[in-house]
């Protein structure tokens, strides 16, 4: 059992079953359509989606927390689609997402970089990318997120990997983040809101 697989396999929902609060500010932003959401884990984010009338897939390294978002959604009569994927292989179509999700998708440097790259090329145009995660300041916080700071995301670092998309919000806050069991407390987070012109 992978170490994802092993955190999942519980009846508690690791992070919470509400979508992220930055997604749920930003939703009226993010066209219909196809919607791609990136390391989703138990599946609070795609399911929110999916009950907004997007076309959700939800993509995660870990079979336990993709089970655990069908059950989600089965419970809250939401449809998603789930791939069992490891982000470092895992092929986006290109020109073929109106909306990617990517909540806390902390990944080593090196499949960050290139994943970033597919992101950029997968969306429409016109298509939407919706991001937050941590900074490499999380590490004083040990409220959540990895604790290595290689796998952390600065402004700076994002805007240069997702080159080509136009920025409609691009922030580095601290901001308390309260989801489930495993983000709690106050956070060093970047948030992203960009376009593919």
């Amino acid at each position: 059992m992978s170490s994802w697989d092993a955190r999942y396999d519980t009846q508690e929902y690791q992070y919470g079953t509400y979508a992220n609060d930055f997604l749920r500010e930003v939703a009226d932003r993010i066209p219909a359509g196809n919607c791609l959401c990136l390391a989703e884990g138990e599946g609070r984010n795609a399911v929110y989606l999916a009950g907004r009338g997007h076309q959700v897939t939800a993509v995660d390294a870990s079979a336990v927390g993709l089970e655990k978002a069908r059950q989600l959604a089965l419970q809250r009569g939401a449809q998603i689609k789930t791939c069992v994927a490891d982000l470092a292989e895992y092929e986006i179509e290109p020109n073929s997402w109106d909306a990617m999700v990517s909540i806390y998708c902390h990944v080593a440097p090196e499949i960050r970089s290139a994943l970033h790259c597919k992101v950029v090329a997968g969306l429409r145009r016109g298509g939407v990318l919706v991001l937050e995660a941590y900074r490499p300041e999380q590490l004083n916080y040990g409220t959540g997120g990895p604790p290595t700071v290689e796998m952390l995301m600065s402004l700076k670092q994002l805007q240069q990997e997702l080159r080509g998309l136009d920025f409609l919000h691009a922030v580095e806050l601290e901001r308390e983040v309260v989801e489930g069991l495993l983000h709690t407390g106050k956070g060093a987070v970047v948030q992203l809101l960009a376009i593919k012109p």
